[in-house]
């Protein structure tokens, strides 16, 4: 796996399109990225690795149930 990976690569690999990590940029969410200049990022493969691992539930009641517990601070 390379260090590093563009918005296409990444937008392939989790079948979405790069203007949903485009949108993801803007509001805050989605996996960590490098700015490259005025218009490109990049993705490294750490960060990538951990924001899926960061994002992986067991079950839709375990993901209720962390998101209720974040609301709650």
């Amino acid at each position: 796996m390379n260090a590093y990976h563009s918005a296409k690569e990444v937008a392939e690999r989790f079948g979405i399109s790069e203007c949903t990590l485009g949108r993801w940029r803007e509001e805050g969410e989605g996996p960590p990225y490098l700015r490259l200049g005025r218009r490109r990022v990049a993705y490294a493969a750490a960060g990538l690795a951990a924001w899926v691992a960061g994002n992986t539930h067991p079950n839709r009641i375990a993901e209720m149930a962390e998101n209720a517990a974040g609301n709650c601070e």
